[in-house]
């Protein structure tokens, strides 16, 4: 159990990178990483655990049955889930990306206070479902010695000459386990669906804008800019999420 939620905390990681890499302007990090994405979604995942665990150390670098499992885990369903956060961010109007800029807010501020807030709800049951196959998944990892439940099964019915009953026990507790986190992922959407909009003021103030006035880096621009931008503002007039996104 600990080893899919350390490997599905680490594919959250590598798929946020990995969508946005593909953002840069330079062909040099475009081109390298969508090459390893369409490698790594190519190939089974149980040919790249041999590969980490059995090829890497001839390559001088050797890492432990766990980690090897939680970094093959973590690049398998990465890669994945960089397509399910690509498909949020592009679902984000182009007037709430419009108005942070009108706001002279930072690309990390845009990201944390409007995007990824407004992104991640409607992607959740996508995510939660790459988790419960990663959860069917983790038996693979007894091929790289990971002594893991299905594992821990075999050797009880090779000792007993019983396979019936601990593969049964192995059966239940899976299904119990999947059922725990869709029952936890379920009440997090519900949560995070009922949130209330925001008003425009609450949103300004939520992005360092207080009492009608443009950030500190703003009110130094020319004036001309400054009512530009607080026309563009204006205009928006979008929905949004509490903590991020626009609304008049």
């Amino acid at each position: 159990v600990g080893l899919a939620f350390v490997g599905m905390a680490f594919a959250l990681v590598i798929a946020f990178v990995l969508v946005l890499a593909p953002r840069s302007r330079s062909k040099l990090i475009v081109a390298p990483v969508r090459f390893i994405c369409e490698f790594i979604r190519s190939t089974p995942l149980l040919v790249q655990l041999y590969s980490i665990f059995f090829v890497f150390p001839d390559l001088g670098v050797r890492l432990g049955p766990f980690l090897a499992g939680v970094i093959g885990l973590g690049l398998h369903y990465g890669c994945y889930m960089s397509e399910v956060y690509r498909s949020g961010i592009d679902n984000i109007p182009k007037g709430q990306w419009e108005a942070a800029i009108s706001l002279d807010l930072t690309r990390f501020q845009t990201y944390r206070d409007i995007i990824i807030p407004q992104a991640v709800p409607p992607i959740l049951p996508l995510v939660g479902n790459y988790l419960i196959s990663m959860f069917k998944d983790t038996p693979l990892l007894s091929a790289i010695t990971v002594l893991e439940m299905l594992e821990r099964a075999k050797i009880i019915g090779s000792q007993t000459f019983h396979y019936f009953e601990p593969l049964t026990v192995e059966d239940v507790l899976e299904i119990v386990r999947v059922e725990q986190s869709r029952g936890t992922l379920r009440g997090l959407i519900v949560q995070l669906g009922g949130q209330t909009p925001l008003t425009l003021s609450q949103s300004l103030a939520a992005a360092g804008v207080t009492r009608g006035r443009l950030p500190r880096s703003d009110r130094a621009q020319p004036r001309a800019r400054r009512r530009n931008a607080g026309a563009i503002a204006g205009m928006a007039g979008l929905h949004s999420y509490r903590g991020g996104g626009l609304q008049c």
